[in-house]
């Protein structure tokens, strides 16, 4: 079953990327079907989603502040090199507590004793 004409993500492209990961590395049928079955059915629910969000704000073009709303709250993802308009919170850091933040929560709870 070839449904590399219907999808953004054909098997040409899902090749490409397994051996930019590992070159050694190869997909087999089913994985195949599987991944790309996953990345149709995401785009997907990003596009509805997002043109929904475009018609809550009585507009009938999909922008790119549309997208990021979506993934951002759906998905906790967040699209790099793009602005953040209006964004109520940065992207997660991905960094440790640091020192002090680790120190009042020692102090917590000690006094919580």
């Amino acid at each position: 079953m070839e449904s590399s004409s219907k999808t953004p993500l054909n098997r040409k492209r899902l090749h490409d990327l397994v051996r930019e990961v590992d070159p050694n590395q190869t997909l087999d049928e089913d994985a195949e079907e599987l991944l790309m079955q996953l990345a149709d059915d995401f785009i997907e629910s990003v596009v509805s989603s997002s043109c929904r969000l475009a018609k809550h704000r009585k507009s009938s073009t999909l922008e790119l502040k549309d997208l990021q709303v979506h993934l951002e709250n759906s998905w906790n993802m967040w699209l790099p090199g793009f602005p953040q308009e209006g964004r109520s919170k940065p992207p997660p850091s991905s960094g440790p507590a640091n020192e002090a933040h680790k120190q009042r929560l020692s102090l917590i709870k000690k006094s919580k004793k």
